[in-house]
């Protein structure tokens, strides 16, 4: 006789299985050694938990059915119950069972959700059919049928409601397109006399466009073209046989004015491109005064180049950032040499600079003989110290010299 945890094999070949209810049945073995019974009705339990495994993962990653996941659980169950394995069967119940109620759990979820789409679908339309009935009153007439198309291919995307409700919502959705198309034919139907009127509005706009086309106030005038072409366009389309003639009209007396227009700017432009080689001819003058050497000359001479940049009308305004900009940093390099030179022959600076210096000079000839001293007395550790102290300060007072000279001395 042979066994394991959850099953044996008696002298007969009879296997079974131990459950929570006692030992069941599981077959009869006589091809093989116990053993060999044991592992083959082990094997046929492991099937058991790769399958219930695979459906607790369907049923947790797919959109399985909850009758097609219970039908699934009765035939494992089905299994399970005929104690054709050795295992923990009574184990595998309780995962079938708690398939089950996660199944149900899902069918729940899934009529709520189903409920949910549903109420969602009633709000959808209700908004459908709410904007429809706003949309009828509308004139913007392309806009409002354009959209009104969307909308019914919207409605068609939606789930049914139950047939009262949805029969209710449809029949004042079509109400008010029906309104809608009603109205847009009677505005079409009253166009010729709203042609008639754009016409004569039209025709008072010609008239003033020519009056104004020989004109010379350019920026007024200019802009009371850009005020008739916004009137134009407000007026609406006159009948056909009339539009294009007045369109050909307003436009002509527009290009003549604006056409005498370029001309008199072509010659400002010409004027400006002019003043600009003056103004860069001036950069180049000035810019001859660097660096400044003497102070006095390169001041005045800036100031008479200044006089006759001034002299000059306007650049191009493109091109006045830099011919400026040019005239700018010479004005800043004398304004410079001025602040230097003020330094220079500043007597406060000076006294303190001299004095930085002769405290230096004291310091490196104090220092040079103690080195002196140090190497008398065969310390010749302390003499090498001393000397790369006196490098130092003999580097700051060589410094301190420099900027003494500047100052004149």
């Amino acid at each position: 006789m042979s066994s394991d945890p959850w099953g044996r094999v008696d002298e007969t070949g009879t296997v079974y299985v131990r459950t929570a209810d006692g030992e069941k049945v599981v077959g009869s073995w006589q091809a093989g050694s116990p053993e060999e019974a044991l592992a083959y009705f082990e094997r046929k339990y492991e099937g058991l938990v790769v399958e219930i495994g695979l459906l607790e993962k369907r049923v947790k990653t797919t959109d399985l059915s909850a009758k097609d996941a219970m039908a699934a659980i009765d035939h494992i169950r089905h299994q399970v119950d005929e104690h054709h394995a050795v295992g923990d069967l009574d184990a595998l119940r309780k995962r079938l069972d708690k398939l089950v109620e996660t199944v149900e759990a899902r069918r729940e979820e899934r009529k709520a959700q189903k409920a949910k789409q549903t109420d969602e679908a009633r709000h959808a339309k209700e908004a459908l059919v709410k904007e429809a009935e706003e949309l009828a009153q509308s004139e913007q007439w392309r806009a409002a049928g354009e959209r009104l198309r969307a909308l019914v291919d919207t409605w068609k995307g939606l789930p049914r409601l139950d047939r009262k409700s949805d029969d209710e919502l449809w029949h004042r959705f079509s109400h008010a397109r029906s309104a809608f198309s009603k109205r847009r034919k009677a505005h079409f139907a009253s166009l010729d006399a709203q042609r008639e009127e754009a016409r004569k509005t039209k025709e008072r706009l010609v008239a003033e466009a020519e009056s104004l086309s020989g004109s010379t106030d350019w920026g007024a005038t200019a802009a009371r073209y850009r005020e008739l072409m916004a009137e134009w366009k407000a007026a609406g389309r006159a009948q056909r046989e009339h539009e294009d003639d007045l369109w050909n009209r307003f436009r002509g007396a527009q290009d003549v004015f604006f056409a005498a227009r370029s001309e008199v700017f072509a010659e400002r432009d010409a004027e400006q491109a002019e003043n600009l080689k003056l103004k860069e001819e001036l950069a180049g003058e000035a810019e001859k005064l660097l660096p400044v050497t003497d102070l006095k000359a390169a001041r005045a001479a800036f100031r008479s180049i200044n006089e006759r940049w001034e002299a000059i009308g306007h650049v191009p305004r493109d091109a006045r950032p830099k011919v400026e900009g040019r005239m700018h940093a010479v004005e800043r390099a004398i304004q410079e040499a001025e602040e230097a030179e003020w330094r220079r022959t500043n007597p406060e600076a000076r006294a303190r600079a001299a004095g930085l210096t002769g405290q230096l000079q004291d310091a490196v000839e104090k220092l040079r003989k103690q080195i002196d001293a140090a190497r008398a007395a065969g310390n010749d550790a302390k003499a090498d110290k001393l000397a790369r102290e006196l490098e130092g300060r003999q580097a700051l007072l060589d410094q301190a010299l420099k900027g003494l000279q500047e100052f004149g001395g």
